[in-house]
């Protein structure tokens, strides 16, 4: 089974950016570190904040999600860069999301540049310029 390296892990760090507290992210969920969703009971236990290593402890948790959902749905054989592309785009809008989508159709089907402009449909409604830029560079990181 594949999994991000850390240059991947490097660059969803990037992109989440780390907080040591609770906060609410763009959609209003309960945050934490890099990009943690808080579990039940766990703003109890992060209430006084977390370390940058326990952020990256965390996020390297809830990567093995993205990972496995990438290894599982994705048929075609993929490089490093375009696995790490595809855990940053799966842990940033939900496995089931990836599941549904038009990027792993296509990408399934061999159509490896038509998946490569799926990330830029995926930037919120309204747009935000983090995603905008997320996923640019994710399909950059994916074409390479």
């Amino acid at each position: 089974m594949k999994t991000t390296s850390r240059k991947g892990i490097e660059f969803i760090k990037s992109h989440e950016g780390f907080v040591p507290h609770i906060y609410k992210d763009a959609y209003g969920y309960k945050t934490i570190g890099y990009g943690h969703l808080l579990k039940e009971g766990e703003e109890e236990l992060f209430r006084n904040g977390i370390t940058r290593e326990k952020g990256e402890e965390l996020l390297k948790e809830d990567l093995k999600i993205a990972e496995k959902a990438v290894n599982l749905w994705v048929n075609v054989p993929l490089n490093q860069n375009q696995f790490d592309a595809l855990v940053s785009f799966v842990f940033n809008v939900g496995q089931g999301n990836f599941r549904k989508s038009t990027l792993l159709k296509k990408l399934n089907e061999g159509d490896y540049e038509g998946a490569s402009n799926e990330f830029l449909k995926w930037i919120g409604k309204p747009p935000l310029k983090g995603l905008i830029r997320r996923r640019s560079e994710e399909r950059k990181l994916f074409l390479t």
